[in-house]
């Protein structure tokens, strides 16, 4: 019984000695992501998708609402059969501009990934590249509240170690 409890006091005080060697680092990745050089023409590159699909959905909105004031105006005059065609096509031009708004909004998030897709790929070959020569077990991003706080005197703040490595 005693060589059990000394094996696990000896096995629980080797278990924490090798906790202890444990470094951490920590960075922003969006600050990170923002501060490479490339990340500007990207960012204006998807701007300017996202202004001409804005564009493109303000021409198809303004259409709609064009012809649907023109129905609302002589809808008492017309013939049924008329009517009936008109409400038709107003059905099925805001069918067609939700369907293009829907595709506009997909095509854009893919547009946005893969314009960045090549710095994130270059940031995070960076951090694992730090990482491994610093000797960290693992490195925090302190991105959107998922580590609200990180004691600085138990882990490095390598932003300024990532910006420097990516400029």
């Amino acid at each position: 019984m005693k060589r059990i409890f000394l094996f696990l006091f000896v096995a629980i005080f080797a278990f924490a000695a090798e906790a202890q060697d444990f470094k951490f680092a920590y960075f922003s990745y969006g600050e990170a992501l923002k501060s490479m050089p490339d990340y500007e023409l990207a960012a204006t590159n998807v701007n300017k998708l996202r202004n001409q699909y804005d564009n493109e959905l303000k021409k198809a909105e303004d259409e709609f609402n064009a012809k649907y004031e023109d129905f609302l105006e002589n809808q008492r005059t017309l013939a049924p059969a008329i009517l009936d065609k008109r409400q038709a096509e107003l059905q099925e031009l805001l069918q067609k501009n939700l369907k293009f708004k829907e595709e506009a909004k997909r095509l854009l998030s893919q547009a946005e990934n893969d314009a960045f897709a090549p710095l994130k790929r270059k940031l995070n070959a960076t951090v694992k590249k730090i990482g491994m020569e610093r000797g960290y077990a693992f490195v925090l991003n302190t991105d959107g509240d998922a580590c609200p706080y990180v004691d600085s005197t138990k882990g490095d703040d390598i932003s300024v170690i990532i910006a420097d490595a990516l400029k």
